[in-house]
């Protein structure tokens, strides 16, 4: 009798795939964004968010990042900019904004209004792409890199086109940078009140940064005026975004797709705004807050940042420079014309 055959050992299972950790990334992020809030001080007109994009491109173009930061780049690009975008409605304290009156409110939101739809009637004019056109308007029309982030996060969620998030943002900082200057000459040539320009300078200048820069230079109570306006610029980010939000949905229908009807980032905004308005928070956990909101974007810029290639974002062209030209005119003149009859 044959001895039976020994049974076959059992099959050993694929070793489970390596699964890299978040934390190396995101511990490089933040540390790119405390190093970017400190250079900040030292620059003014530049934000700390503008300041770690530029490093998330010049590392990953002038060196190798290693494998084992992408998962935690990836989740700061997406996870850090919606918690930070959240935070900046600690900002906006609607009390505050009411106390400019109907009249310059009505100017807050004129400015948005045409400088989108403007912004993209001349992009569509100048040949632009449709999603760097979107990312322009918004950026130029609310509160620069922050507005070109949250509008990226709504049409792009899934960050396929990153480079035109940076194009967009790196417009912001030329264009914007210019107004600083700009706004006080043309302010004096016009021989217009210190309140007066400080108005202008918040309702047409596209950074939080640069306003400030530019209020600092017109003195007396400019600055105070200039911010209190640029913040109310900031408040209309939630609307837009629900507008974009809305768009992709019809357009996203067609293909099954159904993005929310408002993103969650979006409502947390909200949120913080009315929390602010309603709840007297002491003011070292308001600076703690707007610390820590300056401190995500620039996180989340840095990793947007390191997906960008250099080349590809040179071969961009001069339309959208001149987008961004023809766009800055129009907010500037919009916003002009609004305070002139405003006051």
């Amino acid at each position: 009798m044959p001895a039976s055959a020994a049974p076959a050992p059992p099959a050993r299972s694929a070793p489970p795939a390596v699964r890299l950790s978040l934390w190396p990334g995101l511990l490089a992020s933040l540390a790119v964004a405390v190093a970017s809030m400190a250079a900040a001080q030292l620059l003014p007109g530049l934000s700390a968010l503008v300041i770690a994009i530029v490093a998330g491109v010049l590392v990953a173009n002038l060196t190798s990042l290693p494998a084992a930061l992408a998962p935690g780049l990836q989740l700061s690009s997406k996870k850090l900019l919606r918690a930070g975008i959240v935070l900046l409605g600690l900002q906006v304290a609607l009390g505050e904004l009411l106390g400019l009156g109907a009249p310059m409110l009505l100017v807050v939101a004129g400015v948005v209004v045409i400088g989108i739809l403007g912004t993209v009637a001349l992009g569509r004019a100048l040949g632009v792409e449709k999603g760097l056109t979107i990312l322009v308007a918004c950026g130029f029309s609310i509160c620069g890199a922050a507005a070109v982030a949250a509008a990226a996060g709504v049409i792009d969620p899934e960050e396929e086109h990153e480079e035109r998030t940076v194009t967009a943002i790196a417009l912001v900082v030329l264009c914007g940078t210019l107004m600083i200057a700009a706004v006080p000459a043309l302010a004096a040539l016009l021989a217009l009140p210190a309140e007066t320009a400080g108005l202008w300078a918040g309702a047409s200048i596209h950074e939080v940064a640069q306003v400030v820069a530019a209020g600092g230079a017109l003195g007396g109570s400019a600055l105070t005026l200039a911010v209190i306006v640029k913040l109310a610029r900031v408040l209309m980010l939630a609307p837009v975004m629900a507008v974009l939000s809305l768009q992709q949905r019809r357009e996203g229908a067609a293909e099954g797709k159904r993005p929310p009807l408002m993103p969650l980032f979006v409502l947390g905004f909200l949120a913080m705004v009315v929390l602010r308005t309603l709840v007297p928070l002491p003011g070292p956990m308001l600076e703690t807050a707007s610390l820590l909101q300056t401190a995500l974007l620039a996180a989340a810029m840095f990793a947007l940042g390191t997906g960008v290639r250099v080349r590809r974002l040179l071969q961009v062209g001069a339309r959208p420079v001149a987008l961004a030209a023809a766009s800055t005119l129009l907010v500037a003149s919009v916003a002009l014309a609004g305070v002139l009859l405003a006051s």
